[in-house]
């Protein structure tokens, strides 16, 4: 696991096994002024979920170790305030595939190969519900 800065205010956890897909993806998250930290594998995703609590994941799901399934069924049961966003970022693209990403709680989906500005406006989309949801509480509603 590394992590490239201290801050974590805006932070995003990338969960690849492919070095060349993580280095792409904190690269161009770290030019829009993004923190960033980087698991290669889902065990080490869940340790930096614990340690850091990021804001929001990029998830691949095929992975040694843990698979990205195991970790969206994990991160599902951590209560909402330490629970990041999550976007699916993966080659497994079947309807089923997105729908089971759905139903684990992923936020968005990306398919690989992706284009780098779509994923980038996924991750200011989702920053953004986060800030609207600071705003009016609206996260914190309960229906009794």
């Amino acid at each position: 696991m590394e992590t490239t800065t201290d801050t974590l205010d805006h932070s995003v956890l990338v969960v690849d096994d492919e070095p060349q897909v993580v280095w792409v993806l904190q690269y161009s998250l770290e030019a829009e002024g993004y923190t960033t930290l980087s698991a290669r594998d889902g065990a080490a995703a869940l340790e930096a979920v614990d340690l850091f609590h990021p804001r929001l994941m990029l998830l691949d799901i095929m992975m040694p170790t843990l698979d990205g399934w195991s970790v969206l069924e994990e991160v599902g049961k951590l209560p909402d305030a330490k629970r990041p966003r999550v976007v699916v970022v993966s080659a497994l693209t079947s309807l089923r595939d997105r729908a089971r990403a759905a139903e684990l709680g992923a936020d968005a989906f990306c398919p690989k190969p992706f284009n780098v500005e779509d994923l980038i406006g996924v991750v200011h989309d989702l920053e953004d519900l986060d800030d609207l949801d600071a705003l009016t509480g609206l996260s914190d509603f309960s229906a009794s």
